[in-house]
């Protein structure tokens, strides 16, 4: 999956290694015809997905790669990987992206299985980085929003203390 990425990257303009990687790709599958995805019919119905990213990795636009595999029970069923459409500033943006954009796939699938009236377990998503499982699971994680849009006055009191704002004029 990784090397066919990497290679989609150069449709448009590839040179001699690109040809030389998409053979080795092709030599792969012609000596791997067997290997396939195996359901079985007792399957948990329990989506868990499996989330990463590679900071800045691409050393032409220092974008990052989001990659993630589901899992219905123990089976595979989704799988992706691509290119990040902006540059994240550390591991940990790159990474919450990854678990976003493994979550769209998530809520399309509960959407897909809920049409099928096949009712599944909670889901579980699993990421590997601490700093971006704490931005997404603390609800209170909002200091940009004093920035972006209106917000009560404890809310505004609150954000406008995290910025360590105070009045200089007010009764001390």
């Amino acid at each position: 999956m990784y090397s066919v990425n990497i290679l989609s990257q150069f449709m448009h303009t590839p040179r001699k290694p690109h040809w030389d990687a998409a053979l080795r790709v092709l030599r792969y599958l012609k000596n791997n015809p067997g290997l396939g995805l195996l359901f079985s019919s007792n399957s948990s119905l329990q989506l868990k997905a499996y989330c990463d990213a590679n900071w800045a990795n691409c050393p032409m636009t220092r974008r990052s790669t989001s990659g993630y595999c589901i899992f219905l029970g123990d089976f595979l069923i989704s799988w992706k990987t691509r290119k990040q459409k902006t540059a994240s500033q550390s591991s940990a943006e790159a990474e919450y992206r990854s678990m976003a954009f493994a979550t769209c796939e998530l809520t399309w699938l509960r959407y897909l299985f809920t049409d099928l009236q096949v009712h599944l377990k909670p889901v579980t998503l699993f990421c590997d980085n601490q700093a971006a499982i704490h931005i997404a699971s603390n609800p209170v994680y909002h200091e940009p929003d004093v920035f972006t849009k209106a917000v009560g006055g404890n809310v505004f009191k609150t954000l406008i203390s995290k910025l360590h704002m105070f009045d200089i004029h007010a009764p001390t």
